[in-house]
């Protein structure tokens, strides 16, 4: 498409008026606005964030916040909506004040302020607050109680965290302390309740209850040997009539001595076997062997000794009154000795079960123990923390440079704001002239013929304009321009000073633009 220079020409030159309404009022605007404009005053000071004074390999805080995220948090308390419009009633930071609603007070100094953070690796994270106001001293001010703010908010932020950390450490040591105190208590009450079957005297039972069988064994073999004796000798004196005390003084024939180590050893296996072991069937018949000889040799000597029974009564009665004596010793040692070995049985049974309780209640016990030795550990840790907070050893802000009066004002840009007026009025102009190129669909030009129609025409004839026709569309685009030239600057003066001040225009259109 071949560009034809002439043609768009006679068009701009055409549509020269009405462009040069876009440029004009842009450009009114815009040097109106530069030159009406107040004068602003910002300053600014310098924060820096300081690692901690003490190495965390020597005691590391409990607070574990890092920079950043500890900036945003003072950041966004100290941007908060009481604090704004505080700052903005104590310093009247604005000139129209007491006109202006809490709301547009808030936006107005969020407007204000600026806030730029430096942070990297391996560098120091900085932090640059700003104000811009109506005069350097408000600006100086309210930049100085932003930085008064940040800085109590730091210490109070920081010291809080640590006494809070505290406080909940000495809680939980308290409450291990209670928890320790009662399961050592429980600990202590059920040891007293089960004094007598506690599993760490098992062994010692054991060992007792072995020493208590043995013992109960001798007691009944005890026991036979002195009720055989007795039977003896009660089957003596009425066989012979006559009483030998001790093994010297009594003659006991084959048979009888036979006999007696016999039952004697009867009665020992019975404490092992049954009645029907082929031991006991096998003793017992011996026994009656040697029963029925014993029998035969004392129907013998019964008549040669019935004159000796007298003599013999007082001897019976006091050898059956000393063994009697005996068996009473040793059946009142057997119940005591079986009593015992009940009880030790009864203890042995309960131990058990009494060991696995305690063993639960003593690992309850280590388990509170070893969370209260973390929670001192903690505590420890916690009270040197907060210790290094109260006195400004850890991290913390300190301020580099303080925001200081300014000697010259630093806004508005006049030329910028000028040249800012002028480019949207240009733009316009451009946009205006573009947009009816756009709409315009008539055919101008032979080219927009070959296009439109796909042919080739052999000859055009323009559109003869007369010379009367030529006067009046000069004379027309003349007065226009020269109307525009004269409209424009009364028409800014007229909104300007009837209805509202062209630099407060500009200000809301750029602030709903987001670019003010």
């Amino acid at each position: 498409m071949n560009l034809d220079i002439a043609f768009y020409w006679k068009l701009l030159v055409r549509r020269m008026p009405v462009m040069m309404l876009f440029v004009l009022l842009g450009s009114g605007l815009g040097v109106i606005t530069a030159l009406k404009l107040p004068e602003t005053w910002s300053t600014e000071a310098r924060l820096l964030v300081e690692a901690p004074q003490i190495p965390d390999e020597m005691v590391r805080s409990t607070i574990q916040t890092d920079a950043l995220e500890q900036l945003d948090i003072i950041q966004e308390r100290l941007l908060t909506r009481a604090n704004l419009i505080d700052i903005a009633n104590r310093l009247n930071v604005f000139e129209d004040l007491r006109a202006m609603d809490p709301d547009e007070v808030e936006q107005a100094m969020r407007t204000a302020t600026r806030i730029r953070r430096t942070e990297g690796r391996n560098q120091a994270t900085v932090l640059r607050i700003s104000f811009e106001a109506r005069s350097g001293r408000i600006a100086a001010a309210v930049v100085n109680e932003y930085v008064t703010i940040i800085l109590d908010e730091n210490a109070s932020f920081r010291i809080a965290r640590a006494a809070g950390t505290l406080q909940f450490f000495q809680q939980e040591v308290q409450r291990m302390e209670e928890e320790l105190a009662r399961q050592s208590a429980e600990i202590s009450q059920f040891k007293s309740d089960n004094v007598a079957a506690l599993p760490e005297n098992q062994s010692y039972r054991l060992g007792r209850q072995t020493l208590l069988q043995e013992r109960l064994e001798r007691l009944e073999r005890e026991r036979s040997v002195y009720e055989a004796q007795r039977a003896d000798i009660v089957r003596i004196y009425e066989a012979t009539g006559r009483v030998r005390q001790g093994e010297s003084q009594v003659s006991l024939s084959a048979d009888e001595q036979r006999l007696k180590q016999v039952e004697a050893q009867l009665d020992q296996e019975l404490s092992r076997y049954s009645e029907t072991h082929p031991n006991i069937v096998s003793l017992r018949a011996l026994i009656e062997r040697l029963e029925a000889s014993v029998l035969a040799e004392q129907g013998e000597n019964v008549a040669a000794n019935a004159d000796e029974e007298a003599a013999e009564d007082p001897i019976l009665i006091a050898t059956l009154s000393e063994i009697d004596t005996r068996l009473s010793f040793i059946g009142n040692d057997i119940e005591s000795t079986s009593g015992e070995l009940a009880q030790l049985q009864e203890a042995i049974t309960r131990s058990s079960s009494n060991g696995i309780i305690l063993t639960g209640l003593e690992r309850e016990y280590e388990i509170i123990e070893s969370r209260y030795n973390a929670a001192v550990l903690n505590l420890n840790a916690s009270q040197m923390s907060e210790r290094i907070e109260t006195t400004a050893q850890g991290q913390r802000i300190t301020i580099i440079e303080s925001a200081t009066v300014p000697n010259e004002p630093t806004g508005p840009n006049r030329p910028k704001i000028a040249i800012a007026g002028a480019a949207v009025g240009i733009g316009l102009a451009g946009a205006y002239f573009a947009l009816l190129e756009f709409l315009n669909r008539t055919i101008r030009r032979p080219a927009e013929l070959v296009s439109r129609f796909d042919i080739t025409p052999i000859a055009t004839i323009p559109y003869m304009e007369s010379r009367r026709r030529r006067l009046i569309r000069r004379a027309s685009i003349i007065g226009a321009t020269v109307f525009v030239l004269i409209s424009v600057p009364l028409a800014l003066w007229y909104i300007d000073s009837t209805y509202l001040p062209l630099e407060l225009i500009v200000q809301k259109g750029l602030a709903r633009l987001g670019l003010g």
